[in-house]
């Protein structure tokens, strides 16, 4: 497993095959850089809080400087104390791990965009929806499919993911790779590792997640002799197109080029074979729908269908004693359904019921607004494909 050498910064061919990291599991954060809707879950370590994050910017510099002003991290006597006792527990050369966190950089940042917002935005699907199915990501997802259709084939024949889904995930977390954040992960996970902020609702609960992710990220770095000081990524950790944490990066990222070693950031076919292997995890179910058209009524039972949230719940049978409208092959959907509400400020919400593909697409960010986005990216730049061949 190994991380591009530090003579070629951020290029990162990385990570050979991974089998012999035991790591935790983990959902990968909602790495998106617009996300501003999120649905929250206890279930899911790895989940992000609500939070309006801001567009990413491009990195592909090397240099060990960060951008981002801050200070020392091990002016806090807690860090050099946590290396003192995580170098043997995680097998690292103790001088390595002291170097590398004596140079990282607590960033206050960082700790103001983990926060929720003190005037939350109300959810409004429209306006989510127009940041992501537009026609700059429609045109950019086209021509990423066209370059890379084969391995797109390749992925949906090895995995069960459709393409279009594969595309759909990493137009909206990067831009096909044109947004993936200017941090140094040492310095965002070294920051929310253990300064994160106490304000939050979940603070003890968040610190330990990524803690943990700082810790599998320095394990990816030095066993790999990539200079952990060089790799750049969103403010919450996330790396490469597909944004994955270092513990999805780990457990699920996948030579799909066949060169030896793992690339998220340079390697489009890696990236491509990563995202469907995640979703393959997660239980994606070959040729089913992500989702159905739904009617409600006065006499639907709104509390009994909303408690589930997004986890598929309802049979068929139970989904429309309740009141809610199915028409079609919905009708002969074969496994559970969950009604999602998608909330459109001032306006009435819309409905649609969701399956098990759809809440496997919350996997990768916990979010009905972020699954929806992914779907109609993924449907947008399919008919483009299609009707221009």
């Amino acid at each position: 497993m190994q991380f591009e050498m530090p003579s070629r910064p951020l290029g990162l061919k990385h990570l050979t095959r991974v089998g012999y990291l035991c790591v935790a599991f983990s959902v990968l954060l909602g790495a998106t850089p617009e996300a501003l809707a999120k649905k929250h879950s206890h279930g899911k370590a790895s989940q992000l809080d609500k939070t309006t994050k801001p567009k990413a910017v491009k990195s592909r510099s090397g240099a060990k400087h960060s951008p981002h002003k801050g200070s020392a991290l091990n002016d806090d006597i807690h860090v050099m104390a946590w290396a003192q006792e995580a170098a043997p527990r995680l097998q690292l050369d103790p001088a390595w791990l002291h170097k590398t966190m004596a140079q990282a950089q607590r960033l206050p940042v960082v700790e103001k965009l983990v926060l929720p917002s003190p005037s939350p935005m109300a959810k409004d699907w429209a306006a989510y929806r127009a940041r992501f199915i537009e026609p700059t990501r429609i045109q950019a997802g086209t021509r990423f499919w066209r370059k890379h259709q084969a391995t797109l084939e390749r992925a949906e024949q090895e995995f069960g993911v459709p393409a279009s889904i594969v595309v759909g995930i990493i137009g909206v977390e990067t831009l096909y790779g044109q947004n993936t954040g200017n941090f140094r992960l040492i310095d965002a996970l070294g920051t929310l590792a253990f300064h994160f902020p106490d304000a939050h609702p979940r603070a003890v609960e968040r610190q330990a997640f990524f803690r943990s992710e700082l810790e599998q990220f320095l394990l990816l770095t030095s066993r790999s002799g990539a200079d952990p000081l060089s790799v750049r990524g969103s403010y919450a950790g996330a790396m490469g197109l597909p944004q994955f944490m270092p513990s999805s990066w780990a457990k699920y990222a996948v030579d799909f080029d066949g060169d030896g070693r793992i690339d998220l950031f340079g390697s489009p076919a890696d990236a491509i074979g990563s995202v469907a292997n995640y979703f393959k995890a997660f239980q994606w179910r070959t040729g089913m729908a992500t989702h159905y058209p739904v009617s409600l009524n006065a006499q639907t039972d709104m509390d009994s269908l909303m408690a589930p949230d997004i986890l598929p719940t309802f049979s068929v049978a139970s989904f429309t004693a309740k009141g809610a409208g199915l028409e079609g092959a919905a009708l002969a959907h074969p496994g559970p359904l969950a009604l999602i509400e998608l909330r459109n400020g001032p306006h009435a919400p819309s409905y649609v019921a969701g399956t098990e593909n759809f809440y496997a697409i919350t996997r990768y960010n916990w979010s009905s607004y972020y699954a929806m986005a992914v779907i109609e990216l993924a449907d947008a730049v399919a008919r483009e494909v299609q009707s221009k061949p």
